[in-house]
């Protein structure tokens, strides 16, 4: 029988061999300020190319997807990040109330 009474948790841990992150767990309301301090993170390291690897999130809710849309906005001119395999949610919420953000480049590889 599963735990409903689990706090969800999400880890941030530097890319091995890469500018970016590999996040896993949960981006919900429990977890936003971790998720958020990441983002701020990538928004001031200035590197051109920002990878968020997220094949290891099970679920992006509304809020940190909002988060990530609003830290690419931050991102300055020619800038961008590159989000690789997130949860199928993410690509749906950012389609549907952030199509064409250029600075957001999703991966499935």
């Amino acid at each position: 029988m599963e735990d409903h009474h689990r706090t969800p948790s999400l880890t941030v841990r530097p890319l091995e061999g890469g500018r970016g992150v590999r996040a896993a767990g949960e981006i919900g309301l429990a977890t936003h300020t971790i998720w958020e301090r990441a983002l701020e993170q990538a928004v001031r390291e200035g590197e051109a190319v920002y990878q968020l690897e997220l094949s290891e999130v099970t679920f992006v809710d509304v809020a940190g997807t909002g988060a990530l849309a609003a830290a690419a906005g931050r991102l300055g001119e020619g800038r961008r990040f590159v989000v690789r395999r997130p949860p199928p949610a993410l690509c749906r919420v950012l389609e549907t109330f952030w199509p064409g953000l250029s600075t957001i480049e999703v991966s499935m590889s």
